[in-house]
């Protein structure tokens, strides 16, 4: 973008860190999938035998237990599944008297990419929270293969309702399962309510298993799978884990959440659990509709004698920044505003981007607009970085013609001509580093930008001229194949994109004062042509973006060099600069010393 080679480089450097980035923040790569699939086969495989075995224990210890038992638990071993459903404004819950919990789960103001509302729990993915209770002295059951009695619904003065279920035991002995639903909101309470812990309970351990299956949500389900993570928020402390990974808890663990790239699910443990751990697996087929499975079990104590209460919640719903940070502590870290080596922009996102993208979407109710007019915000803050840059390449240009002197004179030795033209910038006053500096200084909000409209789940189902959705690739054609790496579609945004990044790398290299450096000459094909692999599969809202902000560097660019730089003025200065006394900082004598070291070691090995 810049106006000397030392610009080109840094913006070059730039690109390489925004491809870095894209390729850390998506670590599950197709290349990654495929090399784990046949372990993951393999796992499958040998999982599959096993659930078989289980199933047939299971079928064995049932029989045993419902022609043995005479304590009560007959009936809910022996149960008929009964379905009730519970809305709110936001929420629609089907609930299920087989373990007592929720059986689908819709969010009713969005819709997946069928067009249909979002199920976030689909009766289909085999979504349960299990813990075992002792149904006899020798036989323990799984909550989730016992049939509660029918739910009890009651509604509230504060609107919100409640839903009970209660197993059914012999004498002194209950489990209840509670659930509030607001009136609004996509927070619910659950409440385990349990009497006569000791014997329900081995050693009073309450040992929490939870099983989720995500499944596709976005148009893009490749992308969508890459961007799906478990969440937690143990001792206090934030992390997450991604792609196929185990991880053990072994401090409190105040809530877990699976999510996917706009929506999660997250339990709550109000007491916070003692001790767990989680296994997440991405599925690794590109034509499966399963983003993933998440299995995790944790412990806890019952320490209040026989009667005790449980007290979880349960979130479903949108990775959204203000709900997020309402709910739990931590919670709002769910979003990917900025992790890891990146993190350094999760600052930028919630201080400024974030809140001037608040304030312009109350003008307009179009995000494609609304990207615009942030992202002439965001250059127009850069601006004075970006002018720095143009008057560096300036004054480089100015000296073009003695550098081209220098080459001359010195038979092109590249070493000498170095340290010739170093001596030529210090006395003209010019920091060779002066175009690539303010480039690298963008690099929190460039990355911050990307980030946030990659997470963005306002942006979901937005249409802005012919993308119909700016959470999702826009598409003028489909192939009905895949090409590696580009994929099935051509992106209209991301060519407009990859055009305008070529424009500005054109018109930067035509303003450079050398261009012998053959990398540098090809530089303008390399990098479109790259970008163009990235961009193909890119929401459309950050190509839209990406599109705005090159225009708005062509304009910055041309009216700088013809309207505020001065060229004489420059020349008048470099000249002026050569009369002043120059002081050289250790840094240049290093240089100094190591060119001319480097410059005698040729010499020598010229002779021999």
């Amino acid at each position: 973008m810049g106006t000397d080679r030392n610009t080109i480089i840094g913006y070059v450097l730039l690109g390489i860190l925004l491809l870095s980035y894209i390729f850390l923040s998506t670590k599950n790569s197709q290349e990654l999938a495929k090399q784990k699939k046949l372990y993951d086969d393999s796992v499958a495989i040998a999982k599959a035998k096993q659930d078989s075995i289980v199933r047939k224990a299971d079928t064995v210890k049932t029989h045993i237990a419902v022609s043995a038992d005479t304590s009560g638990f007959n009936k809910a071993i022996g149960g008929v599944e009964h379905l009730l459903t519970v809305e709110n404004d936001v929420l629609k819950i089907v609930f299920t008297n087989k373990g007592a919990q929720p059986k689908e789960v819709e969010l009713k103001k969005f819709n997946s990419f069928d067009s249909t509302a979002v199920k976030i729990i689909d009766s289909s993915s085999n979504t349960r929270i299990s813990y075992p209770i002792n149904t006899s002295a020798s036989q323990s059951s799984q909550i989730t293969d016992l049939f509660f009695d029918d739910g009890q619904l009651v509604k509230n003065a504060d609107g919100s309702q409640t839903v009970s279920y209660r197993l059914p035991a012999p004498g002194g002995e209950s489990v209840v399962h509670q659930y509030t639903i607001p009136a609004t909101g996509y927070l619910i309470n659950w409440d385990v309510v349990i009497n006569n812990a000791e014997k329900l309970f081995t050693q009073n351990d309450f040992n929490l298993a939870w099983h989720v299956q995500l499944k596709r949500i976005q148009k893009n389900i490749i992308y969508e799978k890459r961007l799906c993570n478990i969440c937690f928020y143990e001792d206090e402390n934030f992390d997450y884990i991604s792609s196929h990974t185990d991880k053990k808890f072994e401090k409190p663990v105040q809530w877990i959440s699976v999510s996917q790239q706009f929506f999660n699910t997250t339990l709550i443990a109000k007491n916070n659990f003692t001790s767990g751990n989680v296994h997440w697996a991405r599925d690794a087929t590109d034509t499966s509709t399963i983003l993933g499975n998440s299995d995790a079990s944790f412990q806890s104590k019952i320490t209040s004698g026989n009667s005790a209460t449980i007290p979880f919640q349960i979130y479903y719903g949108p990775n959204d920044y203000h709900i997020l940070k309402s709910e739990a502590p931590g919670m709002d870290r769910i979003i990917n505003l900025g992790r890891d080596f990146y993190s350094f922009v999760r600052p930028v996102n919630v201080y400024i981007i974030m809140p001037v993208f608040d304030f312009l979407k109350k003008f307009t109710a179009n995000y494609g607009i609304v990207i615009m007019l942030l992202t002439i915000f965001i250059r127009l803050l850069t601006s004075p970085l970006v002018y720095t840059s143009y008057l560096s390449g300036a004054k480089m240009k100015a000296l073009k013609p003695e550098i081209d002197a220098l080459k001359k004179r010195l038979n092109n030795d590249q070493q000498q001509v170095a340290v010739e033209q170093m001596k030529l910038f210090r006395e003209s006053g010019v920091n060779q580093f002066g175009g690539c500096i303010p480039a690298l200084l963008q690099i929190p909000i460039f990355f911050a930008l990307y980030s946030f409209f990659n997470s963005n789940v306002e942006m979901r189902s937005q249409p802005f001229l012919w993308s119909h959705d700016l959470s999702a690739y826009d598409s003028i054609a489909n192939f009905g194949f895949s090409i590696p790496l580009y994929g099935d579609h051509i992106s209209l945004f991301g060519l407009l994109a990859v055009a305008t990044s070529f424009l500005i790398t054109l018109y930067g290299m035509s303003l450079t004062p050398d261009q012998s450096n053959p990398t540098m000459k090809y530089m303008p094909y390399i990098m479109p042509v790259m970008l163009l692999f990235f961009f193909n599969n890119l929401p459309s809202a950050l190509t839209w973006y990406y599109t705005v902000s090159n225009l708005i560097t062509l304009l910055l660019q041309w009216v700088i060099q013809t309207y505020i730089i001065d060229h004489d003025k420059i020349i008048a200065q470099l000249a002026e600069n050569r009369k002043k006394p120059k002081a050289k900082s250790k840094w240049q004598e290093r240089m100094e010393q190591m060119q001319e070291s480097q410059k005698k070691m040729q010499q020598l090995k010229n002779k021999k």
